[in-house]
């Protein structure tokens, strides 16, 4: 979780730009990332993809006026409000984002070329049509801040149960990647999102890091097959509760009545 989904930055800036925060530049180079192009197809009135200045220029038109986030898993549709087409496609990406106001969704699809330390990667977002009801499992910010900080305390206890918490090079490696993002990564939200969901988000990236850790840092103390899948078993509710503040985090700005109508 230390790199934003693509659909939280599309999200993000999106709804900074249609609140008038930034403009349709800044809010493209920022979704845009490290990427080397994204396009939008299949938006009502173009023929083809498009570029992101103009498809959110489209669905501002359209009557967009926030865009929700959703990042949903196998058992845990989380987000999502259908239908089922548009599901599963969200689904398969295990993320997407939903317009609110009107009713399209937009899924990412993510193509790599280019030896590896060169990738060249190109983003398509598919526009879908979606149900316009309530998103399924996210939390409010609130909420959201308390399951986390009951989360934090348990996947902290499991890796150290498990002797993987702050040792050897992978774990030291990671932690310090995180510091190093936490310290440049303030604006990692948009222009105009309240603190709390600064706050949030970045809690919600150290509980997904510290999960990372104890699924790739070696065994650890687990010595038998069984105390590796009690290690999943043990820490899979407290990455469903990560994902879950992410997504109450990204969608802060609609949810909170933060986006100018």
């Amino acid at each position: 979780m230390l790199v934003e989904p693509r659909s939280g930055l599309l999200a993000a800036w999106g709804n900074a730009l249609l609140a008038g925060l930034v403009s349709p530049d800044e809010a493209a180079l920022a979704i845009v990332g490290e990427d080397a192009v994204h396009r939008v197809d299949g938006l009502p009135g173009e023929a083809g993809p498009v570029g992101l200045t103009l498809a959110l220029g489209r669905l501002r038109g359209l009557g967009a006026t926030g865009f929700r986030v959703a990042l949903p898993v196998p058992g845990h549709p989380l987000g999502l409000s259908g239908p089922p087409d548009f599901n599963a496609r969200a689904l398969e990406a295990e993320e997407a984002v939903v317009a609110y106001g009107v009713p399209y969704g937009l899924v990412p699809e993510v193509t790599e070329a280019g030896p590896a330390g060169d990738l060249h990667v190109e983003v398509v977002w598919r526009v879908l049509p979606v149900r316009e009801a309530p998103p399924a499992d996210v939390p409010s910010l609130g909420e959201a801040e308390r399951e986390l900080a009951e989360a934090l305390r348990d996947a902290t206890a499991v890796l150290s149960r498990l002797d993987v918490a702050g040792s050897g090079p992978v774990a030291e490696a990671a932690m310090d990647a995180y510091r190093a993002r936490a310290e440049r990564g303030r604006d990692v939200l948009a222009p105009g999102y309240p603190p709390r969901a600064v706050r949030v988000l970045e809690m919600a990236q150290r509980v997904g890091l510290l999960v990372s850790v104890a699924y790739e840092n070696g065994h650890g103390g687990a010595v038998s097959a069984s105390e590796i899948a009690a290690r999943g078993e043990a820490l899979r509710p407290v990455e469903r509760v990560a994902r879950r503040a992410q997504v109450a985090a990204y969608n802060a700005y609609v949810e909170g009545g933060e986006v100018r109508r």
